[in-house]
């Protein structure tokens, strides 16, 4: 009689869990009713500072290329030095970031007086800082191995700090996707990168399966997504995206560069390296380098001075907005020296305001 109670309990339990799934499947999230929206954006408006991390297979190589430095961005260099895409994979076998501290990173974050990181799961190289089931263009794949994000996850709870994670919708690696031979430069080449006939159903598929990873075993509180330029993607695909993620954790919270950002503004805007003169009438979020690089560049030493920083700051919250500020670890996983004091000292100004 008992186990007969147990099993009718057991299945009341697993048919409240399926009901509860539909529903949140079918909830219309893209017309949130406004009080449910900004409950669920309070602790974002509250933190008014986070940590960017900008790491991949890029890191390694410091802005170089066969002996050349390559100019802009360093996160950018397969594109900027217009690797093809075998070759660049070779990284992989190299990728071993051995100092790679994630307590380290969210306890300087915490006495930086920020209140959440962000960091890129996956940039547009394709390559995953975690071990996901459906490719193995990701860390479990190179000597290093460690699940950089179990490790980074686990510190942010540890300070108190909410954990994000940056996913690019562009890849540069997914079979989906190639070169656009229509291209003239690098951006042409790589940033409007081609996508192959009939294959984005296959991609978003991908995508879609590699974000619930995201969710499910590292809890993100945030998604931050980019990459949202490219032609073939376009603000239906995006908001059927958004629908999804919000259907896998309805209290996420999720940039607008899920869709067209132009247009899209849920749940928060991201002006990057500027920000509005003014007030907007939707919540905020602007993204600045303390250099002039987000992934890790050798040749780039001219960094931003704290009191900058400060200012900032101080400018972006008086106008409603967050800002998230930049760190791009080394190839083996430090921090340089510069960001860190950057960061403390702020840090040491916003507690002597009382900020």
């Amino acid at each position: 009689m008992k186990k007969n109670k147990f099993v009718v309990a057991l299945s009341l339990v697993l048919i409240s869990n399926v009901l509860l799934l539909n529903a949140q499947k079918n909830i219309d999230y893209l017309n949130e009713v406004s009080d449910s929206f900004d409950e669920r954006m309070d602790w974002f408006v509250n933190a008014k500072y986070g940590m960017f991390i900008h790491f991949g297979l890029y890191s390694q190589l410091g802005g170089e290329w066969k002996g050349k430095t390559i100019t802009h961005y360093a996160e950018w260099i397969q594109a900027n030095a217009d690797i093809a895409a075998q070759e660049y994979t070779m990284l992989t076998h190299t990728f071993n970031p051995k100092n790679f501290d994630a307590d380290f990173i969210a306890k300087t974050a915490k006495e930086a007086g920020m209140k959440y990181i962000v960091i890129t799961t996956k940039h547009h190289e394709g390559f995953c800082l975690w071990d996901s089931k459906y490719t193995n263009y990701d860390v479990a794949s190179t000597p290093f191995k460690r699940d950089i994000l179990q490790e980074l996850s686990l510190a942010c709870r540890k300070y108190g700090l909410k954990f994000g994670t940056y996913y690019s919708i562009i890849d540069w690696h997914h079979p989906s996707q190639e070169r656009n031979s229509d291209g003239n430069d690098s951006w042409g080449w790589w940033g409007e990168i081609r996508m192959k006939t009939g294959k984005k159903s296959e991609y978003v598929t991908y995508m879609k399966n590699q974000i619930k990873e995201l969710v499910e075993k590292y809890d993100s509180d945030i998604l931050w997504f980019d990459g949202d330029w490219v032609h073939w993607w376009d603000q239906k695909t995006g908001e059927d995206l958004y629908q999804f993620i919000r259907s896998l954790k309805p209290e996420i919270i999720i940039n607008n560069r899920v869709s067209k950002r132009a247009q899209f503004k849920k749940d928060f805007g991201t002006p990057e390296q500027e920000h509005p003169d003014s007030s907007l009438k939707y919540y905020w979020e602007a993204c600045y380098t303390m250099n002039h690089s987000w992934g890790f560049k050798t040749s780039d030493t001219d960094w931003k001075t704290p009191q900058v920083v400060y200012d900032k700051l101080y400018d972006i919250n008086a106008k409603g907005g967050n800002l998230l500020l930049n760190v791009g670890p080394d190839g083996n996983g430090n921090i340089p020296e510069e960001s860190v004091e950057i960061l403390l000292e702020v840090g040491k100004m916003l507690k002597n305001n009382n900020k």
